[in-house]
């Protein structure tokens, strides 16, 4: 099965370069595509150094959408999410994660950080579903309804999908993983606002 994986990204010039080699490194992908959600920086041009596909949307539209927005710039059978604000990641971690769904194990694998940032291996730990690192077969994620409006609820609404039709999510350890707060990239009160409205879009898409 070909293989794509879909980066979407909002004002995220200073750590999509090294997420994109990372990506590269790995034999098992067949294209790349980074999903410049409106971002008003350089992201797409940090992108467009690299040998990949960069998809700029004209206004932001929600991490739902850009991922939305990605899959359909492709054919590939598997779709591989990855956040643009990784710290630590592998090929090795890339490959952890598609095994299940490439095996056939499963049609759904979800990443778990570990051994990283106290503060973003604990979030995972107890929310693991919200996960932005996910392996999912195509023909499953076309089926799940509303992701264009879901936002940062799209990983809850991709899980909970998942499990309404009885697919057993492989939760697949990345250890030294871990993520750029939102604090530390927009200042305290930016960074705030943006975790409140993360935290409003997840609790909207689990009343849906």
């Amino acid at each position: 099965m070909k293989v794509a994986a879909i980066v979407p990204a909002y004002n995220e010039e200073q750590t999509i370069g090294p997420v994109i080699e990372a990506l590269l490194e790995c034999q098992l992908l067949s294209e790349i595509i980074v999903v410049s959600d409106g971002s008003v920086d350089r992201t797409a041009e940090v992108a467009r150094q690299y040998p990949v596909k960069v998809v700029e949307l004209a206004e932001n539209i929600g991490k739902g959408g850009a991922m939305k927005a990605g899959a359909n710039h492709t054919n590939c059978e598997v779709l591989l999410f990855v956040d643009a604000d990784l710290v630590g990641l592998h090929k090795e971690h890339i490959e952890a994660l598609l095994e299940p769904v490439l095996s056939g194990r499963t049609a759904m694998s979800v990443g778990v950080f570990s051994e990283g940032r106290r503060s973003t291996d604990l979030a995972q730990k107890l929310a693991p579903s919200l996960s932005g690192q996910r392996a999912v077969r195509k023909d499953l994620f076309d089926q799940v309804p509303r992701l264009e409006s879901s936002g940062y609820g799209v990983e809850v609404a991709l899980t909970q999908f998942a499990e309404k039709h009885n697919v057993d999510i492989v939760r697949v350890p990345l250890p030294t993983v871990s993520q750029i707060m939102k604090e530390e990239k927009r200042g305290l009160v930016k960074g705030l606002c943006a975790r409140m409205k993360m935290y409003w879009e997840i609790v909207r898409s689990l009343r849906i």
